[in-house]
């Protein structure tokens, strides 16, 4: 204790200037942690048997730290209209799963559902202090996209990804062959956040974080490309579009020529495209003329959550029900899985265990109430985002107008809207979700966002 206590001051505790940036950091960093833990490799068996990742025990510490702060502050830090698009997911998967055919079966259902949808979003909600927190985070999530893009790429020159075609080229990362949609998913995110960021760079930021955004998307385009993902693809072309015309007609036509020559450079005259990839763009055309055993598998899956959900339109057959009742409505024409290999892993015949729809899996597994209170809360933040980002622009130039803010939140459920009606929950990488929407839940319903009065203001600084 006596050599303890005679250390000098500045090496018993930090300086007051770290400590106040590590207390002003801190309701942040387990956020931004889930993101950067979504780095690690993972276990082979880890999407096939739904293994807890770290980045999913990483975002139950964020959930339970955001509890705590909340029993022991007694603060209301969200209005009526968040509280009820946020807990609304909630109460109908919790109805659902009691009124399933086995409520057991049903329980892990209900739990990632609440994960994803629920808890993480309203975690980052109560997290987010102010803009600076909201672009440490939105760049957590660009740093995961250029890790896991640079990993992609490697696999593409290499020949060390996943299958496609009868070669392993497919770019996925570290998520491996079992999740094909994991890193796609990842740097279109990234790619989002980044063009969000470089067409609307903070106030005092440096001159370099323009070009160092745009750059990075352009980046992020060429490990898109290789990932032969056509739900992602399609995703990030309407998101970026969005987030495109949100910033202005001008600025949008000057990035969208810069990052189209930028792409062109890279895929094509530094020998990174490929017939392949041609072929796949292609193929987007084609799926209702002469579509593959994928895109038939989609289409037949499809068919079969529609007659599951009129086997009880209310409430569904519960949580993880559908693949217990895909067999009784899907016809001859569904294979009996996907083929997975590569990337270090042996061959495996995947099960068709969701219909690669998120709101077809929501409508058979929770029905028209489940269905209604998901897509209803993410109507209500798309319809806001853009209100909150017109109340930024009109703010008074002191302040942080934190435009780039909403153009990334816009972009980020655009992508998501979008890319739900080709991909569903599971694998992961999944946790992102919860993430992402958060940060679009945060910019629409967050009363830390966009105060749209002094009042509002007044009222954000005494809840926070």
């Amino acid at each position: 204790m006596a050599a303890t206590s005679s250390l000098p001051t500045a090496l018993r505790r930090p300086p007051a200037g770290v400590r106040e940036h590590l207390v002003r950091l801190g309701p942040v960093l387990p956020g931004a942690t889930t993101v950067l833990l979504l780095c690690a490799p993972v276990r082979e068996d880890a999407s096939a048997t739904g293994q807890v990742t770290p980045a999913d025990v990483a975002s139950a510490l964020f959930v339970l730290g955001c509890a705590v702060w909340l029993l022991r502050t007694r603060v209301r830090p969200l209005d009526g209209t968040a509280a009820c698009v946020l807990a609304a997911p909630a109460v109908a998967c919790a109805v659902a799963t009691a009124a399933a055919y086995d409520p057991g079966a049903a329980l892990p259902g209900f739990v990632r559902y609440t994960q994803i949808f629920v808890l993480v979003p309203a975690a980052v909600v109560l997290a987010l202090r102010g803009p600076r927190d909201f672009r440490m985070l939105a760049g957590a999530v660009v740093a995961l996209a250029l890790v896991q893009g640079a990993v992609g790429v490697r696999q593409y020159l290499t020949g060390t990804g996943a299958s496609y075609a009868g070669q392993d080229i497919r770019a996925v990362g570290t998520f491996g062959p079992q999740d094909v949609m994991g890193m796609s998913a990842v740097v279109s995110c990234g790619l989002v956040a980044a063009l969000g960021l470089g067409l609307a760079p903070p106030p005092g930021s440096p001159r370099w974080l323009r070009p160092a955004a745009l750059g990075g998307a352009a980046l992020l385009l060429v490990p898109l490309a290789v990932s032969f993902s056509r739900g992602a693809w399609i995703a990030t072309a309407a998101a970026s579009a969005a987030v495109l015309l949100l910033a202005g007609i001008r600025l949008a036509l000057r990035t969208l020529a810069v990052l189209a020559a930028t792409a062109v450079l890279l895929t094509g005259g530094l020998g990174l495209g490929s017939q392949l990839i041609g072929e796949r763009l292609s193929s987007i055309t084609d799926v209702t003329a002469t579509p593959d055993q994928s895109v038939t598998d989609r289409y037949t899956m499809w068919a079969a959550a529609t007659s599951i959900w009129r086997q009880d339109p209310a409430t569904g057959v519960g949580p993880k029900g559908f693949a217990a009742h895909r067999d009784a409505h899907a016809s001859l024409a569904l294979s009996s899985g996907s083929d997975t290999a590569g990337a270090g892993q042996e061959f495996r015949k995947e099960p068709l265990l969701s219909p690669h729809n998120t709101y077809l899996l929501v409508l058979s597994e929770q029905g028209l109430l489940g269905l209604t209170a998901l897509a209803g809360g993410w109507a209500v933040t798309m319809a806001r985002t853009p209100i909150r980002l017109r109340a930024a622009r009109a703010a008074p130039p002191p302040r942080d107008r934190a435009t780039d803010c909403g153009l990334i939140a816009a972009g980020l459920l655009v992508w998501h809207l979008v890319d739900f009606a080709y991909s569903d929950i599971g694998g992961p990488s999944t946790v992102l979700t919860g993430i992402t929407l958060g940060l679009a839940a945060w910019w629409a319903l967050g009363r830390g966002a966009v105060p749209e009065s002094g009042a509002a203001l007044s009222a954000g600084a005494e809840a926070r």
